[in-house]
């Protein structure tokens, strides 16, 4: 397996979700919540609104993708903790976090002000956790450090699978390292339309990669033959873009449009711009581009 496949590799999933007793309360819940936000949801098995809520709990607490747990409690079987916090009807449900309750509800809730619940508990840590993450994620990539970047990204993606940022960035990785195919799959993790400047720039990149041979020869004799060969020019430029080579790439697309900015009915632009898409919007190599480009027509 590659560096990067194995610091992508994922881990194994574990349920967030358990049924505990008096006597497991201090570890899965008091102890727990020293690491995560721990749900306690305290109910009977002839309580119908318990039946209710608790399959909302579930709901909201897997969709959280384990940056919290839950905690069921037969108040039945399990009387002690119960009556220590005043439970006095069920279902009724405690938020602990850092060791103490910090937030709850009685009664059973609709759905959408159960995911609310468990929203408002893991957004500040989580989305904190996460953007940590990406940004050193981030800087690995730029130092060059791929492995570190893929493992700070699938960290990020165990917390949030669905984080565009992250799935981007995991992606971009794998492009790096040269690995098309894991960048195409990694890029189809997120949803069909969704945007996000890392995604748009692997996909444009993959498109490149899947549009032209990397064999640059061909074109290449053809442009020692005859400078003014723009659709050899073209062809290099494709190849080059092929090959990851995307300062390259550009340079010999506006040397094209400095010969014939209106040639093939403007094309050498248009595959200039998918050149900076997949550099990215912020690249030295777009902002050196347009600048060049923009002198060319302006000119």
């Amino acid at each position: 397996m590659s560096l990067i496949g194995e610091a992508a590799q994922a881990k194994p999933a574990v349920d967030a979700i358990k049924e505990s007793t008096d006597a497991g309360f201090m570890a899965d819940v008091i102890e727990a919540s020293r690491i995560q936000p721990v749900i306690v949801d305290f109910w009977a098995t002839w309580c119908g609104p318990c039946k209710q809520l608790t399959p909302f709990l579930e709901k909201a607490v897997r969709a959280a993708g384990g940056a919290v747990k839950l905690v069921k409690i037969d108040v039945d079987k399990n009387p002690v903790f119960a009556g220590q916090l005043r439970v006095q009807s069920i279902p009724t449900v405690f938020a602990f976090d850092g060791g103490k309750p910090v937030d709850g509800f009685t009664g059973a809730l609709p759905e959408s002000q159960v995911k609310a619940f468990v929203d408002k508990l893991i957004k500040a840590p989580a989305v904190s956790e996460i953007d940590e993450l990406i940004a050193q994620a981030r800087e690995s990539l730029d130092l060059g450090d791929i492995g570190g970047a893929a493992q700070g990204f699938a960290e990020a993606l165990q917390i949030a699978p669905d984080n565009l940022d992250a799935i981007g960035g995991l992606a971009r990785c794998y492009l790096a390292g040269g690995d098309t195919e894991r960048a195409a799959e990694v890029a189809a993790m997120a949803p069909e339309g969704a945007k996000n400047p890392d995604l748009a720039s692997v996909r444009a990149a993959l498109a490149l990669a899947a549009a032209a041979p990397s064999d640059t020869g061909e074109a290449e004799r053809r442009l020692a033959a005859d400078p003014g060969d723009h659709a050899a020019r073209a062809e290099l430029a494709a190849s080059l873009a092929a090959k990851g080579k995307l300062a390259a790439a550009a340079d010999q697309l506006l040397d094209l449009i400095a010969r014939d900015r209106d040639w093939n009915e403007g094309a050498a632009r248009a595959q200039l711009l998918q050149v900076f898409e997949a550099a990215g919007q912020g690249s030295d190599i777009t902002r050196q581009g347009r600048r060049r480009l923009s002198s060319i027509l302006f000119s």
